[in-house]
């Protein structure tokens, strides 16, 4: 059957072969799939028209015995009747072997519907079993679609995020990361330098300051100066 060669090319190559190629498996699977329903339709379809030719070879096998066992009676009710005497003896004989033949001719047909029905049923249990078949693959290969589409999905988020991280490689944004690092870590050791001169002149004017003690110096010149003014000496009263 055309799906069944088209999704066994399939099944046989694997699916990551069948990425490989031109065509896309998904695609690929879904059309399998559509031929396969669009199969069951026609199978459906085809085992309803044999059901009814069963069903119509088993009415003939009914309505062919029913009237081979009405011929064998109109058979015998002529027969009797011409012991009655109601009819001439050689008349019921050629009416009653004419029943008989239509009745031998009834029995030939009900044999030939038995073995159209026989030939329909043994049809029918093929074409069964070919549909049951055919709804399995169809529900197989609508997993398989699910699972190819959920493995798509990875893939394709996957490949993004590689090609993502290999293009900001590629644009030396790592390598620009690190130039600032070490423009920062440079940075900072400059300041770092400028903190020590600066800590070293504030502690050599702190070590003058400590030397000379400039605010009681001038408390000590202003002291003699007004002394002077006062008249008072230097030397001490006895």
């Amino acid at each position: 059957m055309r799906f069944l060669r088209r999704l066994f090319k399939i099944g046989q190559a694997e699916v990551h072969h069948a990425i490989d190629g031109m065509e896309d498996p998904i695609k690929m699977t879904e059309q399998g799939i559509r031929d396969m329903k669009d199969d069951l339709d026609k199978s459906l379809e085809a085992l309803a028209q044999v059901k009814a030719m069963s069903i119509r070879a088993k009415n003939e096998v009914e309505e062919y015995g029913n009237k081979a066992e009405d011929y064998s009676e109109k058979a015998m009710l002529i027969l009797k009747k011409a012991q009655k005497g109601g009819i001439e003896p050689e008349e019921a004989d050629r009416l009653a072997t004419e029943a008989l033949v239509k009745k031998e001719e009834s029995l030939v047909h009900q044999k030939r519907a038995e073995a159209d029905k026989e030939k329909f049923d043994h049809n029918v249990l093929q074409m069964e079993a070919n549909v049951q078949t055919i709804k399995q693959n169809i529900n197989k290969w609508e997993n398989e679609l699910k699972i190819l589409r959920s493995r798509v999905k990875v893939a394709d988020a996957t490949k993004n995020l590689n090609k993502q991280m290999a293009k900001i490689d590629s644009n030396g944004t790592i390598s620009l990361l690190e130039r600032m690092k070490e423009k920062v870590l440079q940075e900072e050791a400059l300041a770092e330098a400028y903190g020590e001169i600066a800590g070293a002149s504030k502690s050599i004017d702190a070590e003058i300051d400590n030397a000379v003690d400039v605010k009681k110096s001038k408390a000590v010149s202003e002291l003699e100066k007004l002394k002077a003014q006062m008249g008072i000496g230097g030397e001490k009263n006895e």
